[in-house]
């Protein structure tokens, strides 16, 4: 960018002085001059703690504490330019490494940046150029959006004869993230993989392996192969991210024999259910921020859990029971559990749900506002004292407390035909005739609140 040039431009000359004087000397009373054409450029304002300049091993300048902005959006430890130090008199300035130690980017710093390149698109080229950089060092950096950090980790970008990236690897200093990407014309190719890596944005999903393929432009990235083992499944599928005008996500993935308890509690918290998962999710979103996605992602998928249990709600007891309180506890154990599932605006809709155990098949659905309150209805048939029997149930209270209990129809008719032909059978008959009254003169159900 220009602005970075024409400052890169401030440091050469400096160097050009220093280098009347052997092996080190400071250079503190230029930097009014620096932060006030930094700040200019920028539009924020700019300081620096110190700049130095050496002589050994190569001349170079140094440049301690430096603050972007008023809230320190973007901060960078130590900045090392080192020129080509002929070039220093010719008309185009090389500089042959910029290292950067720890670099601190905020998602602010991020939207800062991003306006400056904007700005700079489609203006006409200095010629000739007036400095031009061979390669950059990121050491130690960290980006955080929001509430969540990438890093630290550690960069290398080596750019050509125009000032374009040729190709770039970022590692995490830990090791467990690492990618590479190479220019192909206008194009970039992308490879990155990781291994026990914690995803830095949204729920805090652990990846045992994940590979990620793509080619991206300077606006956005097309990820043809996502795949990943995490929680004892797999999950594989592609990507689209574009980040021109806010950021936009779409995605789909096909999701195999995948653990739920840990990963539903990550997308809802105090929901508890456990079992095998497999689906095949359609996702998009669009945000000013990376921060904002997951409020604001939509998905879709019908869904299959195998060999699980719900916890927190046992079912049978619910419809066996005929308690019009409810109670929230024990857990609900199934072979299978199926349905639908639309996550939006921060809810959860279940629909086309069948739960199938032994004695117990269940059908309905069930909502999750984005206040986490449940609502919806069930279908519970049960089997009790030879007879088979299904009992329609009531869903209210939270995903931390959840409540199931007959509707009013079915207690009217239990309560009738228990009195007219004793306890068991009766029950059974009259839970029959009031679920046959009920749905002859039943209430419309009510739209789920968002």
């Amino acid at each position: 960018m220009k602005w970075f040039k024409r400052i890169l431009i401030t440091l050469a000359v400096l160097l050009v002085i220093a280098g009347a004087s052997p092996f080190f000397i400071t250079l503190n009373a230029y930097i009014p001059q620096i932060e006030k054409e930094a700040s200019t450029r920028l539009q924020e304002p700019v300081s620096i703690k110190s700049i130095r300049f050496a002589a050994l091993p190569l001349p170079h300048v140094t440049i301690d504490g430096i603050a972007v902005g008023t809230t320190d959006d973007i901060k960078l430890g130590k900045v090392q330019v080192t020129p080509a130090l002929f070039s220093l008199l010719q008309s185009t300035k090389v500089i042959k490494s910029i290292e950067i130690d720890s670099l601190a980017l905020s998602q602010k710093g991020i939207d800062k940046i991003a306006a400056l390149a904007k700005s700079d698109t489609g203006k006409l080229p200095e010629q000739p150029p007036q400095a031009r950089v061979e390669s950059i060092r990121l050491n130690k950096a960290l980006v955080s959006f929001g509430k969540a950090n990438f890093g630290p980790f550690d960069a290398r970008v080596s750019l050509d004869s125009k000032g374009e990236a040729e190709d770039a690897s970022i590692t995490t200093q830990d090791g467990k993230f690492k990618a590479i990407i190479k220019s192909d014309n206008s194009k970039y190719l992308i490879d990155a993989s990781a291994k026990s890596w914690t995803l830095p944005v949204g729920p805090a999903l652990v990846f045992d392996e994940l590979i990620i393929k793509g080619v991206a432009t300077r606006h956005d990235a097309n990820l043809g192969e996502v795949s990943a083992r995490l929680y004892g499944g797999t999950a594989i599928g592609k990507m689209a991210i574009s980040w021109q005008n806010g950021l936009h996500l779409d995605g789909n993935l096909d999701i195999k024999q995948v653990e739920t308890q840990k990963i539903a509690s990550m997308l809802s918290p105090g929901t508890h259910v456990s079992g095998k998962l497999s689906a095949k999710p359609v996702f998009s979103a669009s945000a000013a921020s990376a921060d904002q996605l997951m409020n604001v992602l939509r998905l879709a998928t019908l869904f299959n859990v195998q060999n699980g249990a719900l916890h927190g709600v046992d079912i049978q007891k619910a419809a066996t029971s005929l308690n019009k309180q409810g109670k929230a506890s024990g857990e609900t154990r199934f072979d299978q559990l199926s349905g639908h599932l639309l996550m939006e605006h921060g809810g959860y809709r279940f629909s086309q749900l069948r739960i199938a155990s032994g004695a117990l098949a269940v059908d309905g659905e069930v909502n999750v506002s984005s206040k986490k309150a449940l609502s919806g209805r069930v279908n519970a048939q049960v089997k009790a004292l030879g007879t088979s029997t299904t009992v329609p149930l009531n869903v209210s209270g939270t995903v931390d407390a959840p409540l199931l209990y007959p509707t009013g129809g079915t207690m009217a008719g239990a309560a009738v035909g228990t009195a007219i032909m004793g306890p068991g059978v009766g029950t059974s008959v009259g839970v029959k005739v009031g679920n046959w009254v009920e749905g002859l003169f039943g209430k419309e159900e009510k739209k789920p609140k968002k």
